[in-house]
Formats: C-alpha cells, structure tokens, sequence
C-alpha cells in the first residue's frame, strides 16, 4: 500500500489524460535500453573514471602518463581503463609497445561537456 501524501500535487481530475500517455508512450524506450542506459550512467558515477575521462578529453595518453597525471598506480589506472572500454568510452591504439588511450567518440566528449555546463548553471 502506498502512503497518500499531505499537501501532494494532484491532477485533480479522476480520469486520465490519455492524449498525453500515449504520446509519451510512443517515444518510451524499452526496458533493455533504459536498463543499458543506466548502466552507462553508472559507470560515470565514479569520480576516478571521470577524471580519466577529462584527462583523455583533452589528449590521447598511455596509462604510464594519466597514471602520473592523477596520482594513481599503473594497476589502479589499467582497471578504471578496462571498465571505460567496456562500456565503449574510450579506445586504444598501439604504437609499438605502447598503448595510447583516447575518448571512444565525440558522444562522450558531448556527455562529459554538457554534464559540466549543467551543474555549472
């Protein structure tokens, strides 16, 4: 049983505004995406994963270097890595035997530029 609320908002109204609802409905993505999507937003609520983010926001770099840069072992950085890699966040290259890291796409550059301007406001 859900408890009423004092002084809650209501409609006001008994019946439905079904004009609305099945507009809403039409553009409601499914279960797995909203599931996959927040899944996602998860992965940024880690604030060493979006310091690393930041760092590749502005240059590609291997982890000897955004290791350096953050204060943080090679191990640490290589896990925060695996997981940002996982979820498509960024990408690597080789260059002999170094592996340089940088943002997947611009869709993670827009997330990491919006996310800031909006708590900015």
């Amino acid at each position: 049983m859900v408890p009423k609320l004092k002084n809650a908002p209501r409609c006001g109204q008994e019946h439905h505004h079904q004009e609305a609802v099945d507009q809403v409905l039409a553009h409601l993505p499914g279960e797995d995406d909203l599931y996959d999507l927040a899944e996602l937003f998860k992965v940024f609520g880690d604030s060493t994963r979006v310091k690393i983010l930041y760092v590749l926001f502005e240059q590609e770099l291997c982890v000897c270097d955004m290791a350096q840069l953050l204060g943080m072992t090679q191990i640490a950085v290589s896990h925060q890595l695996r997981i940002l890699k996982a979820n498509s966040l960024v990408k690597f290259r080789r260059q002999g035997k170094t592996v340089f890291y940088s943002l997947d796409d611009d869709h993670v550059r827009s997330i990491l530029a919006l996310g800031m301007e909006h708590i900015r406001e």
